[in-house]
């Protein structure tokens, strides 16, 4: 050896190992953020082995199995993804691998998944406009389901009280990012089971903003068919006003906002409440022309009662019975006889009407007021009364 060689630092394989893995704890942080595509990932001994690639470089990753339930998302060959990790560095063989705490879909990752589901769903008629069904105008119950707690909650919440009290909100918490796909089908199928038996006209499906990423979820192939499913209407109001995901396409109506979906569905109270109180006073106005109506209908029919009452209609009777009594004795041949008249009658007790029926001895029998008297006639001398002038009397003849 040269005396140059003898300056070098010198080194055991351990000990150069070492130096390197205090190099890389020394200088590279800690947790750091990876872009990737996955490669050939693999289960063994419960860890998750996958190789990470960008082009042509590489690098191994793995995921412990204490962590790997703990996964939003897990990802398949050829994902690209974006890792939440840590070097490890195993000194005695000097292999380095990149440790994933954390690992989420990328956008293009999203977005070919999007599309992929899109021609899928497209093919089964999902999203043929006249399967869209009208939203209730004022329904009486609407399921929400979210995050709960959230803020969107608490703006829909608040839009709900604000635009319509009337509408009862029944909340149903679900997840709404990472791996939550099966809880959010079995929640809509929950309330599609129950629906008409808790009276929900509505469903609303929502989450506040995001990225694109975190909204992955609502991409799901079975969560847009459970949405179909449903027997009452659905409204999606997921993410931004540019925010689109495959529920959305489903959906009966789509909102820009968790708080649009409230406000598609209620109507405004501040709107409908002149309405309402100009019908109000339309009702009062028509009841009470009708209870007037009603009222003196009740009158008639109670004065009615009141004439056909047995005591009335007894006093009536007596009033007319006494008028016809009255007139029979106007009437009656005795109540002639007493202001003087009389009858005279042959002895067969016929009438004598003429004069010209009258002969000398003829025996009469004479009715007046008190009794009767029967005498035969003297000699007569007739008297003939000039007749009752006629129709045609005081008329000049005609020449």
């Amino acid at each position: 050896m040269n005396a140059s060689s003898l300056q070098l630092p010198r080194y055991g394989v351990g000990e150069l190992n070492a130096a390197i893995g205090s190099l890389l704890e020394r200088g590279f942080a800690p947790r750091f953020l990876l872009d990737a595509t996955v490669s050939r990932p693999q289960l063994k001994k419960g860890h998750l082995w996958m190789t990470l690639v960008d082009g042509d470089a590489s690098i191994s990753a793995v995921v412990w199995a204490s962590q790997l339930p703990r996964l939003s998302f897990q990802p398949d060959d050829g994902d690209g993804v974006v890792v939440v990790g840590k070097l490890n560095f195993w000194a005695n063989r000097a292999s380095l691998c990149v440790q994933v705490l954390d690992v989420r879909p990328s956008l293009s990752s999203v977005l070919r998944r999007f599309e992929q589901v899109r021609e899928e769903l497209a093919a089964e008629g999902l999203f043929n406009p006249a399967r869209k069904r009208p939203l209730p105008q004022a329904p009486g119950r609407v399921a929400v389901l979210t995050s709960v707690p959230s803020s969107a909650l608490a703006d829909m919440l608040r839009t709900g009280r604000e635009r319509w009290p009337a509408t009862d909100l029944l909340l149903v918490p679900i997840p709404v990012q990472g791996n939550g796909e099966a809880q959010i089908c079995a929640a809509l199928q929950s309330v599609a089971d129950q629906a008409h038996a808790l009276g929900i006209e509505a469903i609303v499906l929502a989450r506040g903003g995001g990225s694109r990423e975190d909204l992955a979820v609502f991409d799901s192939a079975a969560v847009a068919r459970c949405i179909a499913a449903s027997p009452v209407p659905v409204v999606c109001g997921i993410g931004h006003e540019d925010d689109t995901t495959i529920a959305d396409l489903v959906a009966d109506h789509r909102a820009a906002t968790p708080t649009a979906a409230l406000v598609a569905l209620l109507p405004d109270r501040q709107l409908v409440e002149p309405a309402l109180r100009q019908l109000a006073q339309h009702l009062r106005q028509t009841v009470g022309l009708r209870l007037q109506g009603e009222r003196q209908g009740l009158g008639r029919l109670e004065e009615r009662l009141r004439q056909l009452h047995p005591h009335d209609q007894l006093q009536q009777r007596r009033a007319d019975l006494l008028q016809v009594q009255r007139l029979l004795q106007a009437l009656s041949p005795q109540h002639v006889l007493e202001r003087g008249f009389s009858l005279v009658r042959r002895s067969d007790g016929s009438l004598l009407r003429s004069v010209q029926d009258l002969e000398e001895g003829l025996v009469v029998q004479l009715d007046l007021a008190d009794g009767q008297v029967t005498t035969p006639l003297g000699p007569v001398t007739l008297l003939a009364r000039a007749p009752a002038p006629g129709p045609e009397a005081g008329r000049r003849p005609t020449e």
